[in-house]
């Protein structure tokens, strides 16, 4: 019997973006039809302005569209209340930002254990759960450090454990290497790349052209809409960037 087609997790239909201003509205982000299924790698990329950030807002669930419909792991996120929305958010989606956002005083331990905090785990198992995490980065001696003990690329192997730390469906990554030198930025991307060998959706934004390269597909923004998507299916990275870049 044939493989079974992957699973969408994100799937938009004339998705859009509004904001009002003094001066009127402005379309921020024109309607955009888009799918992205389970276990896919994907590089949003575009100049400042183009929409990029707004699209990404919208698929992490932290702003809402007033223009379009969005389902997120087949649930119609555009219908759901302010409390129903954090809920799918909190249980699908984690961050990675360029800015690593860590607690300063808390330990690297404590900080990836915090979603945990919130979402009700005891102390032991938050423990036990963030241990595994920061393993899984390559970090496990560097437990009861504090951000100001570690290197840069060591902090957001930090923040990567933090997003992993409850097991998301999709990892949203923000400019994940925008703080780095280029060999750090290249060990992260190669972390990420292993997640989602692993079955996890990533999505990243990036300006670079050689981070973009670890990326199975490349979406290009401009404008407030879509001009480019170029998939690593018929299209090796380095074909498909000379497209989308």
């Amino acid at each position: 019997m044939p493989e079974a087609s992957p699973l969408p997790v994100i799937e938009l239909w004339g998705l859009s973006r509004t904001y009002k201003t003094g001066a009127g509205d402005v379309l921020v982000l024109r309607p955009i039809d888009l799918r992205i299924v389970a276990g896919e790698f994907v590089a949003i990329m575009g100049p400042s302005g183009s929409g990029k950030t707004t699209f990404m807002n919208l698929v992490g669930c932290l702003d809402t569209s007033i223009g379009g419909s969005y389902r997120l792991a087949g649930q119609p996120v555009h219908r759901l209340s302010g409390n129903a929305l954090a809920a799918l958010r909190n249980k699908r989606i984690r961050f990675v930002f360029q800015q690593f956002n860590l607690l300063g005083r808390a330990s690297a331990l404590d900080n990836v254990a915090m979603p945990l905090v919130y979402a009700g785990v005891g102390r032991r198992e938050r423990q036990e759960r963030a241990r595994r995490a920061l393993d899984d980065v390559g970090l496990g001696d560097r437990q009861h450090h504090t951000p100001v003990q570690l290197s840069g690329r060591q902090q957001q192997r930090v923040a990567i454990a933090r997003a992993l730390i409850n097991d998301p469906q999709i990892i949203l990554a923000d400019e994940p290497t925008g703080a780095l030198d280029s060999r750090t930025s290249l060990e992260v991307m190669s972390l990420l790349q292993g997640l989602n060998r692993r079955g996890q959706t990533v999505l990243f934004v990036t300006h670079e052209a050689d981070v973009a390269a670890f990326a199975k597909r490349v979406i290009t923004f401009r404008d407030g809409q879509v001009q480019d998507d170029c998939s690593g299916r018929d299209l090796d990275a380095s074909t498909a960037l000379q497209k989308c870049v």
